[in-house]
């Protein structure tokens, strides 16, 4: 059985940094095509990133451009966003997610594709 599960989030202040982290189990991650998305308030799902099995990574907003990366350890099946240089407009939830049987990632932001979501984790700029 599949499961995705994200960590890291918290309260930061602006400018700080904060890594999230994406840990499957019951299949390998680097056999499957991973997304981060975002959600705040009111708004709806915003898809941040997919990484292809190679651990090559797309973005998707300008926004993020620049200041979020992603890594991989295999060894921990485990995927990170790291954030950089956050700002208020960045606080939502944040989830990680599994394209099963896919080996591409999509062009655009979509959500559409994604089988196995984690259960999200908070991330909160305070300006």
């Amino acid at each position: 059985q599949v499961h995705v599960v994200e960590s890291g989030g918290g309260l930061v202040q602006a400018g700080s940094s904060l890594r999230l982290a994406c840990t499957v189990s019951g299949v390998a991650l680097d056999a499957n095509t991973m997304g981060w998305f975002r959600q705040a308030p009111g708004k709806e799902r915003e898809g941040i990133s997919c990484t292809w099995r190679d651990g090559i990574s797309r973005f998707y907003p300008d926004s993020v451009k620049g200041r979020f990366t992603i890594s991989r350890a295999t060894d921990k099946n485990t995927l990170y966003l790291q954030m950089n240089s956050l700002e208020p407009e960045d606080t939502a939830t944040y989830y990680c997610a599994l394209r099963a049987g896919r080996s591409s990632c999509p062009a655009s932001a979509t959500t559409s594709g994604y089988s196995y979501w984690g259960q999200g984790t908070q991330v909160t700029v305070s300006s």
